[in-house]
Order: structure tokens, then C-alpha cells, then sequence
């Protein structure tokens, strides 16, 4: 009966308020308006928005039905005790068991070569790049301590009312990386940050650590504009408990604690002065995943204090529309709330509570079913927006957050790690692959994205945020971001205990794990995706630590974007049956040695519609390629010809591999300048040379085409005396004409004389150059001008002219961009257009019309 009582008043607390939709104080801000308002010199704007901050009008009737208020009539003076009493003896469920567990990142290496290793390698770069005395600046001098160097700026900077959440952030970063890495200089780096911090927290003497004053806190218990204080505190608590569990720092477990005590006494402190209601009145406003690391907090400790804290930072007022399953989120901000529901997935973890179940599930569904992109990511302008309607997110740049699908991976994670479920698995495949590898730019350490746009045309580099700098920006996505780099390896593997220990392998990325379980070391190598060798083609091989005599249990994902023809298991030479797509394929056996296990999966191109109901977008549709999402090189023009019967093959062509060794760029140096030749499409200019990567660099590639396809070049002195054609990078199928003498070069699909070119020495007499001369106009050559305003033009010789010489000579090198592996040419309705993975960085087109 106890049992069923309380299962019975949590669903009713929850749900009492979850039928008002009001969950937030007023005005709900992004991030990104806070940072500005707060940041803005303009006072009267700010006092105007300010004043109209105020809480949001609640059901009285439903404030006092929310747990734990609904235990208890008595005076206020004895609702506390009462609360604790209750909470504390709230042992009615047994923590659920049979899950899988997690593999610790120190068993694990990520394998040289993969995007992910190099990703992850980019990461570390970036964590050695930040300073120790400059991360923690303000908290030396929020407690009166020197402070040597100088802030860092952005969402850092000294006045910034959110300063510290980067270095919550950073403690868990670097704790995951020194687990996936052993870099020593890091460990070095990590312990000078705890130590730095353990300084300032005794200095204070009471428990408070932070960036900011603890009066931050009298403004938000007293319901005054703040900028989510707890959501700071939430990051350092995570960091250094990641100190403590990854890295094994037992000083950051005695912070936790002693932070934890006193905002147990905070909290303590406001719900006996006034009321239980006012407690939950003040976390209206993002408060992060306090419930989830306390609950996290509480597994190690098993101390009540904590489970109840966890517990007052449940949000009842979110959670509830999710124990009754409404579809009602939109214009919530969709970062305050994925956190608490990782938190409320902690509570079922620890406590057992079913209803927590139930609520994890169905919040993945409702993301996946009516607010979720082709990228597996959500939200827009960092809120949701109405349900099935992600048509209308199209029209703004500022679509996925990045923070989003990194708790949203946590969201999956803990769902497959209940259930094996395949489903829960690809997601984390196509969110990782998508929303994460994407937003880091190339090699470039600190260089990374805010939101993720996925409109038409548009591109990462022209955002409403653009690409954030190392020591500027530290963006709550920048914080995030590290710690995603520093995790790619943590849901590769799960393990499963029992006689015949199991291992679970979800994800297909190059590395290596030491399965002490299992006493086996297993190297995974998966040979990197091409379009032209459409398998996903795995290898595993092992390596025995000691001999057992008993058998363990390999289940490998068979994706769900596979298919069964094509598909191919081999052990050791001898084929395996294997099930269908969407299942595991379990071999049982004593693993040696010798032992050779092979999967080749097809990949497949795909469409996928927007999840959009309304008829008029029934058309719009990404395409994929297993896991890979493909964005189109097309800023004008995103209507495919798909036909109404065709296969997808006829109209999407994969590029060969060949196609790298013919890209050129054609650069000239003037007024100690480099410029390069620069598809404007129509037109051709030259332009400053531009960074590798960027939206320049990919219109300052050419692919030369020689007229004699037969005839065969290794280096692009070689083609010196041939006829050749060039296309623009992103615009297969089209070609540089010229219009006759003195008249601007352009962009155009004629393939006719005035397309043809003929390679020459440079005129300027330099080895290292090369002229283009028009094969019909003799003595007519592609000519800048050396005005780099001007369109490039053919333009005659008359005579021996030095400027003319040097106009008309370019150096030719290898191209600025590569196409990638993964590379396509889609039938456009006015033109073809380039596909490749979201993960390159460009201008890009993700929804196309499909016009059949």
C-alpha cells in the first residue's frame, strides 16, 4: 500500500502541474539575449525589459498539490522536517538492475587516423592552449585572493554574470580527456585548476565556490532578474565530481560536498522562511542538471541530504507535462529543460521510481517524432517552437543549439543502456555524427559553432554567432563542445555482467578496448566511408590478457540504415548468419588470438522528410547516406529532380576518388597580397586568399579538366601544352567560357570552344607559374586585371608587356578544398551541385524540394 501511495502522489504532483504551461519566470530569455542585455551600455533598454520580469501566473491549487508539499499540512516552521522525513524514508522501490554499464575511458584508445581521433586530438590542443591562472581568475577574486593575468572575455569576462559555468565545464572536459588520452601535461594542468579552486572555496570558509558573489543567489530566492546562478554551480559541481570519478582526485569529492551543504542549507533556509512554493518559484529559470549530478552525487554517497536535494530540483512544472504525455513544449527553452530530464533518468536509476521511467522514454519519443532535424539535433534560436511545424525553423540561421544534442545524447545513452534497444543507438550514431563532429571547424583548436544552421544556402561561418574564437567566446556551447571531443569514445562499448560476460558494440569507430571482463584487448578498425564503396566494411581482432577457458558474448548493431542484401558477417573465414537490420548479431565463443571477425554493411542513400505535417512541405527532404547527412554546395538553388519512379541512383552519383588529383587553385601575388581566382558565379573575380575551410576557399577551387581524357597527369606542370576545361568545385557540369576579347570570363554549362583552354608556360617567364590562353582567341589569356575589384576577363597581347606578363600568369597548386570521401553529384532542377557529410564546414543546403 505504501508502494502504491507513493507512485500514486508523485504522478498526481507531477501532473497536477503539469497541466498549466507556464514554467518559467517572465521574460524568458536566451542566452544569447542575456549575454546582450546584460552586457549592453544601453540602460534603458535594459531597465525596460527588466521591468516586466516577473513570475509566471500559476495555479494556487496546483503549487500546493506539488511534492513534497502534498505530504504534509502542518505550519511552515515544520514543513521542512517533514519534507526530509518523508523523502529520506522514500525507500518503497529498489534500484532497477540489469543495465549495461558504461566502459571506463582509460581502457580505450581511439585509433590514428579516423575523423573522431583527430577530432579528439584537436580538443586536447585547445584544453593545453587555455591558461590556469587566467580560467580561474574570477574566482581567486570573488574571494579576495591575487589574481595573477588576466580574465578571459565573452561569456567569461569578469562582469559577466554567468563567469565560472567554462570552467565546470573544463574540469569535466579535461577529466574525460586525460581518461581517453593519460596526456600528462593535462593531468598537470586539471590538478592546478582544483587546486586553485580548493584555495578560494577555504578562503570563503563556508562551502560557496564561484565566479560571482553568493548575493547572486539573494536575487534569485528573492525572485530579482539573475542569470541562472545555479546553472554555473551546476557546471562546477559536475567538473569536479568528474575530478573525482574519472580522474581519481579525492580533493574535488570533498569540495562537492562542502558546496553541496551549503546550498542544501540555502535551499533549507527559504522553504522554512517562507514557504516550499517559493522554492519552486525561484528555479523557474535555468538552473541545469543540479538534480542530475546530485543524484549522481547521492549513488557515491548514499547521504539522504543529497537525494532530497536532487529531488527539490526535479522541475515539476516540465516534468509533469511529460508524465501525461502532452506535446506541449513549445516556447519552452529547450537547454533548461533536456537537463532535468537527465536528471529525473538519474532518479529512476538510483531510486527505481518507474514514473521517472516513463518520463525519460517519453520525452525521446516526442523529440524524435515532432521536434528533431534530419541531424537528430533540436530547437530553434535555443527554444522549441510548435510540433511538427520545423518547416518555419528554416527561415533563421540559428537552428540546433549544440548544448542541445549533447544532453540529448545523455538522454539516448541512458535509454539504450536500459532497454539494447537498436534504435536508441542509431540515434546516438547520426547525433554524434551530425550535431557533433559538425560543429568543430577542421583542425582548428577553440574554433567552434553555436548554433548549427540548416537552411537553405546558408552556412556555418555567417550565423547569427559565426564561428566563436579560443579566448573570447566560451559560449555555454563551448563548454558542451569540450566535453564532447573529450567523450567520443565513451558509447562505443557497453558490458554486461553475468557467467558469460557480454559486450555490446555500438558504434563503428576506429579503436581499441581492453574488455577486463571479457580478458580480452579488442582492436576495431572500420576502413572511413567513401561514396564509391558503398559498405560500411569493419575488422576485429583480439588480443587475449589471459587464459580463462570460458566464453563471452559479442553483440555487434546491425544499423537500421542497412540493409540485408549486401550484408556480410564472416568469423575466421566462415560466413555468419546474420539477422535483419534494426537487431544485434550475438557470436558466442572463446576468443583467441587468431580470431578474425568482418562485418561489410551497405550503405545506402536515402530521403528523409522534414517532420513536418502541413502538405506544402511534404517535398522538403534531407538525404542521407547511412549515417552521414548530406548538405548540398548550393546557395540559390535547392529543388532536385528526383523524378516520380526513379531510384535515388539516377539522380545522385557518387564522385570518383580520382577527382581529388585534378583540383587547382590559381593564385597571384600582388602588393604583398595573395589572391586567389574566385568562382562569383556568374562572374570570376580575384579575391584575398582565404582560410582552409571556409565558404572562399570552396569557390577558389577548379577542377581541371584535360580535353584528352585518355591522357594521364601527375602534377599540373604536367598538363603544360594541353587543352583543358575548368568547373568550379561546387558547380559540376558547368565551366569557365569566355565571351571574346576584353570580355569578363564566366561561369556557364556550354561545353564549346570558348570553354577550352590551353595550358602554357607563364608568361611572366617563373617556373612555378602557368597561363591559360583561349584555344579559339590565339594570344587571348584569362587576365586579372591586377585590379582585384575587377572581373577576371580574356584579354589579347599586343606586345611585350611586363604588367600584361605578370596579369596573365598565375601560380597553380593544389586545389583549397578536397572534395570528401563522401562525396556526391545531385541532379539539381537549373544546375548539379556537390553533396557531402554536414561535417564539412561550407555553405550548405541540408532540406531540398524533391520535385518529382
Amino acid at each position: 500500500m505504501e508502494a502504491f501511495l507513493f507512485v500514486f502522489v508523485s504522478f498526481v504532483v507531477l501532473c497536477g502541474y503539469g497541466v498549466s504551461k507556464e514554467c518559467t519566470n517572465i521574460p524568458t530569455q536566451s542566452h544569447t539575449f542575456r549575454y546582450e542585455l546584460l552586457t549592453s551600455n544601453n540602460e534603458t533598454w535594459k531597465q525596460e525589459v527588466m521591468s516586466h520580469y516577473h513570475l509566471t501566473p500559476t495555479d494556487d491549487s496546483a503549487w500546493e498539490d506539488m511534492l513534497p508539499r502534498r505530504f504534509s499540512r502542518e505550519d511552515h516552521q515544520h514543513e521542512w522536517s517533514m519534507i526530509y522525513r518523508k523523502v529520506k524514508n522514500l525507500g518503497v522501490f529498489a534500484p532497477p538492475k540489469g543495465f549495461l554499464k558504461e566502459v571506463s575511458l582509460h581502457d580505450l584508445r581511439l585509433q590514428e587516423g579516423s575523423i573522431h581521433a583527430q577530432a579528439q586530438k584537436t580538443n586536447l590542443e585547445y584544453l593545453l592552449m587555455l591558461d590556469v591562472d587566467r580560467l580561474i581568475w574570477s574566482f581567486r577574486n570573488n574571494a579576495g585572493l591575487p589574481t595573477p593575468s588576466t580574465p578571459y572575455g565573452g561569456w567569461e569576462g569578469a562582469q559577466v554574470e554567468l563567469r565560472g559555468h567554462f570552467v565546470g565545464h573544463y574540469l569535466s572536459a579535461s577529466a574525460l580527456m586525460w581518461a581517453s588520452t593519460h596526456n600528462v601535461s593535462l593531468k598537470e594542468k586539471m590538478s592546478a585548476v582544483v587546486a586553485g579552486l580548493s584555495a578560494c572555496q577555504e578562503k570563503i570558509g563556508t562551502g560557496y565556490l564561484s565566479a560571482f558573489p553568493s548575493q547572486f543567489f539573494d536575487r534569485f530566492e528573492a525572485i530579482q532578474p539573475v542569470w541562472a546562478p545555479y546553472y554555473t554551480i551546476h557546471k562546477i559541481l559536475a567538473g569536479l565530481l568528474d575530478q573525482h570519478t574519472i580522474a581519481g582526485n579525492p580533493q574535488a569529492l570533498k569540495m562537492v560536498t562542502w558546496m553541496v551543504d551549503y546550498f542544501y542549507n540555502r535551499v533549507l533556509n527559504v522553504i522554512t522562511q517562507f514557504s516550499i512554493n517559493r522554492h519552486y518559484q525561484s528555479i523557474n529559470e535555468e538552473t541545469g542538471g543540479m538534480n542530475d549530478v546530485l543524484y549522481r552525487l547521492y549513488s557515491l554517497t548514499g547521504d539522504p541530504k543529497h537525494l532530497v536535494l536532487a529531488h527539490l530540483f526535479d522541475k515539476p512544472c516540465f516534468l509533469g507535462l511529460l508524465a501525461v504525455q502532452a506535446n506541449d513544449i513549445a516556447d519552452f527553452h529547450a537547454n533548461t529543460h533536456i537537463p532535468v530530464v537527465v536528471g529525473s533518468q538519474m532518479r529512476y536509476e538510483v531510486t527505481g521510481d518507474p514514473l521517472y521511467k516513463e518520463i525519460g522514454t517519453f520525452f525521446m519519443d516526442l523529440i524524435n517524432s515532432s521536434h528533431s532535424y534530419a541531424t537528430g539535433g533540436t530547437s530553434v534560436s535555443e527554444f522549441w517552437h510548435d510540433p511538427k511545424r520545423i518547416a518555419d525553423n528554416l527561415k533563421t540561421t540559428e537552428n540546433e543549439e549544440s548544448c542541445t544534442t549533447y544532453n540529448m545524447l545523455k538522454v539516448s545513452r541512458h535509454l539504450f543502456r536500459w532497454t539494447k534497444e537498436v534504435s536508441y543507438a542509431d540515434y546516438y550514431e547520426r547525433a554524434l555524427t551530425n550535431g557533433v563532429l559538425s560543429i568543430q571547424r577542421g583542425t582548428d583548436p577553440g574554433v567552434m559553432i553555436y548554433m548549427l544552421p540548416l537552411g537553405h544556402g546558408v552556412s556555418k561561418a555567417r550565423t547569427g554567432h559565426s564561428w566563436g574564437t579560443p579566448f573570447d567566446s566560451f559560449w555555454c556551447c563551448y563548454g558542451t563542445g569540450i566535453e564532447s571531443f573529450s567523450k567520443l569514445g565513451d558509447s562505443i562499448y557497453f558490458v554486461e555482467g553475468g557467467n558469460h560476460p557480454a559486450l555490446y558494440i555500438i558504434q563503428y569507430i576506429s579503436s581499441s578496448f581492453n574488455w577486463k571482463s571479457g580478458n580480452v584487448v579488442l582492436n576495431q578498425t572500420v576502413v572511413p566511408a567513401a561514396s564509391w564503396d558503398p559498405y560500411l566494411r569493419v575488422t576485429f581482432t583480439f588480443s587475449p590478457t589471459e587464459k580463462t577457458g570460458t566464453s563471452s558474448i559479442l553483440n555487434f548493431r546491425l544499423p537500421s540504415w542497412t540493409h540485408t542484401n549486401g550484408a556480410k558477417g564472416m568469423l575466421n573465414g566462415e560466413t555468419l548468419s546474420l539477422p535483419a537490420p534494426g537487431n544485434f548479431l550475438s557470436v558466442t565463443r572463446q576468443w583467441s588470438a587468431g580470431d578474425k571477425l568482418t562485418l561489410q554493411l551497405p550503405i545506402t542513400l536515402r530521403t528523409e522528410a522534414i517532420k513536418d505535417d502541413r502538405s506544402e512541405y511534404a517535398s522538403l527532404q534531407a538525404i542521407l547516406y547511412g549515417p552521414y547527412l548530406l548538405a548540398g554546395h548550393t546557395t540559390g538553388d535547392w529543388d532536385i529532380k528526383s523524378g516520380a519512379n526513379q531510384a535515388i541512383s539516377e539522380w545522385i552519383t557518387p564522385i570518383p576518388a580520382s577527382y581529388n588529383s585534378q583540383l587547382i587553385s590559381f593564385s597571384q601575388d600582388f602588393a604583398k597580397s595573395s589572391f586567389v581566382l574566385t568562382n562569383s558565379n556568374p562572374s570570376l573575380t580575384m579575391q584575398k586568399l582565404p582560410g582552409p575551410g571556409t565558404d572562399l576557399a570552396l569557390r577558389a577551387t577548379f577542377r581541371l579538366i584535360l580535353k584528352e581524357p585518355s591522357t594521364k597527369h601527375s602534377t599540373f606542370s604536367n598538363a603544360v601544352g594541353k587543352s583543358v576545361l575548368l568547373e568550379p568545385f561546387d558547380l559540376p557540369g558547368m565551366n569557365v567560357i569566355h565571351q571574346g576579347a576584353n570580355q569578363p570570363l564566366v561561369i556557364s554549362s556550354q561545353v564549346e570552344s570558348s570553354s577550352i583552354f590551353l595550358v602554357v608556360p607563364g608568361l611572366d617567364g617563373r617556373n612555378e607559374t602557368i597561363s591559360l590562353e583561349s584555344q579559339t582567341n590565339n594570344g587571348c589569356y584569362m587576365y586579372s586585371s591586377m585590379n582585384f575589384v575587377a572581373e577576371v576577363k580574356l584579354s589579347c597581347k599586343s606586345d611585350s608587356d611586363a604588367t600584361f606578363n605578370q596579369a596573365a600568369s598565375f601560380v597553380a597548386w593544389k586545389g583549397l578544398r578536397q572534395y570528401n570521401p563522401i562525396s556526391f553529384v545531385a541532379k539539381g532542377a537549373n544546375r548539379n551541385f556537390v553533396l557531402e557529410p554536414l561535417l564539412t564546414f561550407r555553405d550548405e543546403t541540408v532540406y531540398f524540394n524533391m520535385q518529382h
